[in-house]
C-alpha cells in the first residue's frame, strides 16, 4: 500500500498511537484535527491505516457508496469471537442484505410498539428497587434494567427457573465483554484461531442454555401468536424458503445481547448524569412526563446521544481503490467516519459542547451529522428500539422520584472495552 497517499496524521509509532487512543480517544481526536483538519490518517499496531473523517459531505459519501466496495462487516471482524460468522455486524454485501432482511421485522411498526408495556414495567420494577436517599452508581443498574428488557422483549421470558438461568448465565459472558483486561484477550491478544477457541471455551455455558432455550421455543405450541424476537426469527424464512439454522440465531442472539444491552445502559447513564447537572432541562423532563407527549423526552435523547456518543466512529473497509472526499485512496484502508468529531461541529452544532435539548425540538437530527447509530445500509437495527426504551426509562424515571447528582463534579469520559461510559458511573442520590 502506498501509504504516501494517504492524508497526513500524527507521526508517532503504530503503538504509541494505540496506546493514546485507548486511554485518551477523544482528545487524541480532537487534536489531530486541529492540527490536520476533517481528514487524517491513525495507524494502529496489527491494523491497516485508518483514514478518520469528520466532513458531513465526506461522510454522505462513505455512507451511500457502493456497499461491495466499502465492507463494514469486514472491518468489525475484531467481534468474530464473541457473535459468531452469521452475525450481521460481520457480514456484507448480499450475505449482509439477507441476513438484515430476517431481522428487520422484529423492530419495526406494530412489533416495536407491542414491546412499550414490557419496556414500561421492566423500568418501573427496575427503579423501585433501588435505594433511596444513598449515594448509588447507577450505570451498573441501568445495565441490570437493559438486560431484563432483553430477557423479555427478545426472549419473551417472564418469569421462572429459565429466566433466573439465563439471566446469571449472560450476567457472567456480558461482564467479559466489558472488562477491559478479559477484552484484551479476547479481542486482541494471539492470533484469531486462538482467541475464537478460547472465547468459544468461556462461552460455552451461555451457548448451551442458547440453545436450549431456541429449541424449546421452537417447538412451543403458540409460536405463532409469540412476537418476542427470538419467536420472529424463528418464524423467519431466506428467500429461498429456509428456515434460519440454530446457529444463524444464536449468533443474532448474542448480537443482539451486545449491540443493545451495554450501549443502551450507557447511554442511560449518560443521560441522567446530563439531565440532573442542568436544573432547567431537568424540571421540563419531569413535567412532560406527567403527560403521554415524548417530544422533548425525545430531545433529550438525541441530545445525550451527541454530545455523550458511547462510541467514537464506524469504520468501512475499501476492497478497491476509491476517491472519497477527493482524496484517491487504495484498497485496504479503513475509512472511519468519527462520531465524536461529527457532533462537535460548531457549524452545525453551535456551542457544541454544551448540553442543549432544545436544538433538536425543531430541526430533525442530520442523516450524515447525527451518527450514533452509523449511517448507510449498515446503520443500526435496533436504533429506534434504544430510543423509545431510553425514552420509556427516563420518563419513569423523572415522573417518579426526585433525583440529584452525588457530586457537584461532572463525570469524566472513561473507556468501557469499545464503549466510553460516566468515569464514576453516574453517582447519583435518589429521593
Amino acid at each position: 500500500m502506498n501509504v504516501d497517499i494517504l492524508p497526513p496524521g500524527p507521526r508517532w509509532p503504530a503503538a504509541l498511537q494505540s496506546a493514546v487512543w485507548i486511554f485518551w480517544p477523544w482528545q487524541f481526536m480532537n487534536r489531530a484535527r486541529a492540527r490536520y483538519g476533517d481528514a487524517f490518517t491513525l495507524r494502529f499496531a496489527g491494523e491497516a491505516p485508518m483514514v478518520m473523517v469528520s466532513d458531513p459531505d465526506v461522510v454522505r459519501e462513505v455512507f451511500t457508496g457502493p456497499p461491495e466496495l466499502l465492507h463494514a462487516g469486514e472491518a468489525n471482524q475484531i467481534l468474530l469471537p464473541v457473535v459468531g460468522v452469521n452475525s450481521v455486524l460481520l457480514l456484507d454485501e448480499d450475505a449482509h442484505k439477507a441476513q438484515r432482511r430476517l431481522l428487520m421485522p422484529a423492530f419495526r411498526g406494530s412489533h416495536l410498539q407491542s414491546y412499550v408495556d414490557t419496556i414500561t414495567a421492566v423500568a418501573r420494577a427496575e427503579i423501585a428497587r433501588w435505594p433511596r436517599g444513598e449515594a448509588i452508581r447507577l450505570h451498573p443498574r441501568m445495565q441490570a434494567l437493559t438486560l431484563e428488557v432483553i430477557l423479555r422483549v427478545v426472549f419473551g421470558l417472564d418469569q421462572g427457573d429459565r429466566l433466573d438461568e439465563l439471566r446469571a448465565g449472560l450476567q457472567r459472558t456480558l461482564a467479559l465483554t466489558v472488562n477491559p483486561v478479559a477484552a484484551m484477550f479476547l479481542l486482541l491478544v494471539g492470533p484469531q484461531t486462538m482467541r475464537t477457541a478460547l472465547t468459544h471455551r468461556l462461552l460455552k455455558n451461555v451457548d448451551r442454555l442458547l440453545y436450549q432455550q431456541i429449541a424449546a421455543q421452537r417447538g412451543a405450541d403458540d409460536l405463532d401468536e409469540r412476537t418476542d424476537v427470538l419467536s420472529m426469527l424463528l418464524k423467519a424464512d431466506h428467500e429461498d424458503g429456509r428456515p434460519m439454522s440454530d446457529n444463524e440465531i444464536r449468533d443474532e442472539l448474542m448480537t443482539l445481547l451486545l449491540a443493545g444491552h451495554e450501549t443502551t445502559a450507557s447511554a442511560l447513564a449518560w443521560a441522567v448524569e446530563r439531565i440532573i447537572r442542568h436544573p432547567d432541562v431537568q424540571s421540563r423532563l419531569v413535567e412532560e412526563s406527567r403527560t403521554d407527549a415524548d417530544e422533548y423526552a425525545d430531545a433529550v435523547v438525541k441530545e445525550t446521544l451527541r454530545l455523550r456518543p458511547v462510541l467514537s466512529f464506524v469504520s468501512r473497509r475499501l476492497k478497491a481503490p476509491m476517491v472519497i472526499g477527493g482524496m484517491s485512496l487504495p484498497a485496504g484502508v479503513a475509512v472511519v467516519p468519527s462520531i465524536y468529531l461529527m457532533h462537535r461541529r460548531s457549524d452545525v452544532y453551535p456551542d457544541p459542547e454544551q448540553f442543549r435539548p432544545e436544538r433538536f425540538l425543531h430541526d430533525r437530527a442530520g442523516t450524515y451529522t447525527w451518527l450514533p447509530f452509523g449511517g448507510g445500509v449498515r446503520r443500526c437495527l435496533g436504533a429506534t428500539f434504544a430510543e423509545v426504551e431510553m425514552r420509556i426509562v427516563l420518563r419513569e424515571l423523572f415522573g417518579g422520584v426526585g433525583i440529584r447528582p452525588a457530586e457537584a463534579k461532572s463525570e469524566p469520559v472513561h473507556r468501557r472495552s469499545i464503549t466510553h461510559v460516566p468515569g464514576r458511573g453516574a453517582c447519583v442520590i435518589i429521593e
